[in-house]
């Protein structure tokens, strides 16, 4: 079946878009990572599956796919975090100040980065890796490597963009095969759409309404973990820790932002401790939160 009837399943309007099947999804998402198919193809395709909506199976196919390309090194221990590829704008990360509070718990943390991609123009994890040494516990795998292919599309998502099904799968690609992860999410509907998609890949699933779109904790939230196969809800107030941190309402330069970072105040560090809890949890080493905060101080 040629691309062209994808785009008419994603791109001609309310009567006669479709959900692709499963062998056209695969064809497709094939045709998009080998560029078989023209980069004007790709984008109109990308475009009007976001406009559409994907489907929870069409975005687990589009992962069962990336599977086939993804170069693996297993990390023993080791949670995967899922941070976006567009960047973090408005606060520091606290990435780097994390894996000391989990040595003593012999917890490895995995992350990626890339290029930047759509559609926020942040400080990326990879700018980060570049001028902030990273920790030994932690392990940095860069796309370029490990999924050559979702690399060389940068040029094509950012003549586009916006953002589209990739911004949802590539966040948890799993390189160092982890067993645990934590995953963010903006809006409460994605907390069961992410665990359709990526649950069964590790033995225990975080979501986190996190800062940014990223898995780390600035201000009062929600996280979500399945238990017994029913999803539960959790709040975390960091004021209940003593923190008081403030955050930015402005955009902040990526100098200033790595500086942040690498003089951390007082209030960055408490902060960094509270999310080393939440990842204790998501090792299940810990149960609760605020006994997983008592596990570190």
């Amino acid at each position: 079946m040629g691309f062209h009837s994808y785009i008419r399943a994603v791109g001609t309007g309310p009567k006669s878009n479709r959900e692709l099947t499963k062998n056209e999804t695969i064809d497709a998402i094939e045709s998009i990572l080998n560029q078989s198919v023209h980069s004007e193809q790709i984008a109109a395709f990308l475009l009007g599956w976001r406009v559409r909506l994907e489907t929870v199976e069409e975005l687990k196919t589009t992962l069962e796919v990336c599977n086939k390309y993804i170069k693996r090194v297993k990390i023993e221990n080791s949670i995967e975090l899922g941070y976006p590829f567009d960047g973090k704008a408005d606060n520091p990360y606290l990435l780097p100040l994390i894996p000391k509070y989990l040595k003593k718990f012999d917890l490895n943390l995995v992350v990626s980065g890339d290029e930047i991609q759509p559609a926020k123009k942040g400080l990326t994890i990879k700018q980060l890796y570049e001028n902030i040494e990273f920790d030994d516990n932690i392990f940095y795998f860069d796309r370029a490597d490990y999924f050559k292919e979702l690399n060389d599309l940068t040029k094509i998502r950012n003549i586009l963009g916006l953002r589209t099904a990739f911004n949802t799968v590539e966040k948890l690609l799993n390189p160092g095969t982890s067993d645990y992860a934590v995953n963010a999410a903006f809006h409460k509907p994605y907390v069961a759409k992410y665990n359709q998609i990526f649950g069964n890949n590790y033995k225990n699933l975080i979501i986190v309404k996190g800062n940014e779109g990223t898995p780390e904790i600035f201000s009062k939230c929600k996280y979500w973990q399945t238990i017994d196969g029913k999803i539960s809800e959790y709040i975390i107030d960091p004021e209940y820790f003593g923190i008081n941190y403030k955050k930015s309402t402005d955009i902040i330069p990526p100098e200033e932002s790595l500086n942040m970072t690498k003089n951390p105040s007082d209030e960055l560090e408490k902060l960094a401790k509270l999310n080393a809890a939440m990842f204790l949890v998501a090792a299940q080493k810990a149960d609760d939160i605020k006994i997983a905060f008592e596990m570190i101080e």
